[in-house]
């Protein structure tokens, strides 16, 4: 196998806490025109997340559609009218507000970072995010020009699973997959992926619900220090 080169990160609930930002923006968006957002409710926004996004990702739908059918799909299960695109672009944008207020790293980033470097090792990001949003949230955690090269689904014109974005990802750094190790929380997008394109690969599982049988499997960043060898 050849040898260690570079440790490439996924951005969203790896180094981003997406979920919590989403999570904490969600319920302060909905208390402004609905009411409270019950456990119930914020599940059913991140269902609805998972759908449309899904869909983006497999290029059926634009990213301002899905985020259209995320809304259209919220109002639904509320029992409101249902909006034009115009009314619905303008819920979207209220709650990225609210969204956004909250974005913040996980305690374990800066840690992980150093801890690579420290290990004589290149790092980067590998993110299915929009390129603009991405590269905002970065600045908003502090991380910009902490990481790089930072690649996103748009620029690369394909999405994680797909092969093509880790081909490209090791193009970018100039290096045979092997030598690259992806970090992520995702099993199916970050790990079953990256190993199928070559990739090393370490699944972060901060909650506990990946799959029993993962060999590389570590609950905090803190703990990447035992794959870095």
């Amino acid at each position: 196998m050849a040898e260690l080169a570079a440790v490439v990160f996924d951005l969203d609930d790896t180094l981003f806490d997406h979920s919590g930002s989403a999570s904490r923006g969600f319920g302060t968006w909905l208390a402004g025109f609905h009411g409270p957002a019950t456990p119930e409710l914020t599940a059913a926004w991140f269902e609805l997340q998972d759908l449309h996004f899904g869909a983006w990702r497999a290029g059926l739908v634009s990213m301002a559609e899905q985020r259209r059918r995320r809304i259209a799909g919220l109002l639904e299960l509320l029992g409101r009218p249902a909006l034009e695109p115009t009314g619905l672009d303008a819920l979207w944008a209220d709650y990225f507000v609210a969204y956004r207020s909250g974005w913040q790293r996980f305690d374990d980033a800066e840690a992980a970072l150093a801890l690579v470097a420290a290990a004589g090792l290149r790092t980067g990001i590998l993110t299915n995010g929009p390129e603009d949003m991405q590269h905002d949230k970065l600045a908003v955690i502090g991380l910009t020009g902490r990481v790089g090269p930072v690649l996103t689904a748009d620029v690369l014109g394909c999405a994680k699973p797909d092969p093509r974005a880790y081909a490209g990802l090791c193009s970018a750094l100039g290096l045979d997959p092997a030598a690259v190790l992806y970090v992520g929380d995702d099993h199916d997008l970050d790990v079953v992926a990256a190993r199928a394109a070559g990739l090393r690969a370490v699944h972060l599982d901060r909650r506990g619900t990946g799959p029993a049988g993962e060999r590389d499997r570590i609950a905090t960043l803190h703990d990447l220090a035992a794959h870095l060898a």
